[in-house]
């Protein structure tokens, strides 16, 4: 099936998920089940009742757009989720000041496993205030951040 970018869904997007006071983080397309997922974010987290509102808000943008040039597919809205991994500067921004658990693919000054609260993304640069002080990790030394999910 021929799809639109990403990028152009997005572009399209995110004025209706402005208006709703959402972030729309990321579109992804899964070619396997001819689905769009649209991801959404705003501060104090995303119910159902909001996903819903937004999917229906979307409905006659996505129509306008043709993502698929007339093929039919499947429009999913979901929250990102609380262990979605940090992929961009934008994912640690959003989660400023925030706990965090970072996992590494070798041992990096002794440990794979770090957790703190993060202070600072900058340059490749994750910086962590752990128990035992300020640690700064190189992000591409990293196999997984997310957030410290506490039970």
């Amino acid at each position: 099936m021929k799809v639109k970018k990403t990028e152009e869904i997005v572009s399209c997007l995110q004025p209706v998920a402005e208006q709703l006071g959402l972030e729309l983080v990321e579109a992804v397309w899964d070619m396997r089940t001819n689905s769009l997922t649209l991801f959404v974010d705003r501060a104090g987290g995303v119910d159902l009742n909001i996903l819903e509102a937004f999917h229906h808000a979307v409905d006659g943008p996505l129509d306008e757009l043709d993502p698929t040039f007339g093929a039919a597919y499947t429009l999913n809205c979901s929250s990102l989720g609380l262990d979605r991994p940090f992929r961009t500067e934008r994912d640690f921004l959003r989660r400023m000041g925030e706990k965090i658990e970072v996992h590494l693919y070798a041992p990096f000054e002794g440990a794979k496993y770090y957790e703190g609260v993060l202070s600072a993304f900058e340059d490749g640069i994750i910086r962590l205030q752990t128990a035992k002080g300020e640690k700064e990790i190189p992000f591409d030394k990293t196999s997984k951040v997310c957030l410290l999910i506490e039970v």
